[in-house]
């Protein structure tokens, strides 16, 4: 079977784990290495990429097209309303789904000084550190996780943030700041490598008996909450929900504005049973606080142009 992915070291590593994991069940596969927009696109913030889906779409194409028979993805890259005929036919079990902080000499972000230099391509996590150090300057970071890590290095920013996952598929330990989700909600399904396959098909079945149960109920919680204030991946949203026991799921949820100013946030514990009937329940209620009026403000001021400049 062919396996589609995306060029870069991480998206290399996860296809490994996915390699490995087929070869354990006596799955052969080869690599068929795709450049997404997402990834041509380096020279401008992500929300300036154009279309829903940047890392994704060619992958969908490709596999329409019957170039590949299995892709690849960080699983918080996938649009929440996916293509008819594509099934995410399994969720491995989820890394750590935090942000941690990497400076350049150790401190963690209470140590700062005022005005220090934080990098990031994510909106949400920009939001979140004005949130809770408005004295900080957040600039857009780009690029693959070597390349950020190559930016800290050269001092263009006192500290980057990244997804912690990424540091633990790549092998590296390095001395982080952890960031909790009581002030920095991750976003839907962070830390998630999800399988897509074409509906129907033998890579469908084979993909699926790598499923985690518990991270696929866990991500669907995620991805429900947050579907009916219609952010796609760029607005400044964390969705964050995990097992706190066999019946119960606690799910943290919140909209920001691009500024840290404002924000809604909801925190319930869910019925294991009844989870996609309470994820929805939560999603109305995100709405209902005006969640959906931050999103489309938020998308208002980043196709304005004002999304750094309003930090000035």
């Amino acid at each position: 079977m062919i396996i589609g992915t995306r060029g870069s070291a991480l998206a290399l590593a996860q296809t490994e784990t996915i390699e490995s994991l087929l070869s354990e069940i006596r799955v052969s596969t080869t690599r068929k290495i795709i450049t997404t927009t997402g990834d041509a696109f380096t020279d401008r913030p992500l929300h300036e990429v154009p279309g829903v889906g940047a890392f994704v779409r060619e992958l969908d194409n490709r596999m329409f097209n019957g170039e590949i028979d299995i892709a690849v993805h960080s699983m918080k890259d996938l649009p929440t309303i996916r293509p008819e005929g594509l099934s995410i036919s399994a969720v491995l079990k989820r890394d750590s789904p935090y942000d941690v902080l990497l400076t350049t000499d150790g401190s963690r972000m209470d140590e700062l000084p005022e005005g220090a230099v934080l990098g990031t391509s994510s909106m949400r996590r920009r939001a979140q550190i004005l949130r809770y150090r408005p004295d900080l300057n957040v600039q857009d970071l780009r690029g693959n996780i070597n390349t950020r890590i190559r930016k800290l290095e050269e001092g263009l920013y006192d500290g980057i943030l990244l997804a912690e996952a990424g540091l633990q598929r790549m092998g590296w330990e390095m001395d982080v700041e952890q960031l909790g989700s009581q002030f920095f909600c991750p976003s839907a399904n962070q830390g998630t490598i999800a399988v897509v396959t074409p509906t129907g098909t033998e890579a469908e079945e084979a993909t699926s008996r790598l499923d985690h149960q518990r991270t696929r109920i866990e991500t669907e919680v995620e991805r429900i909450v947050i579907t009916d204030i219609e952010g796609g991946c760029i607005a400044p949203i964390g969705s964050f929900a995990h097992f706190i026991n066999e019946d119960e799921i606690s799910i943290c949820c919140e909209v920001l504005a691009l500024d840290g100013s404002e924000h809604i946030r909801i925190d319930e514990v869910i019925p294991v049973d009844r989870y996609q009937e309470f994820a929805k329940i939560i999603g109305r209620e995100l709405v209902q606080m005006g969640g959906k009026e931050l999103v489309q403000r938020a998308i208002c001021q980043l196709e304005s142009g004002n999304a750094y400049e309003m930090q000035d």
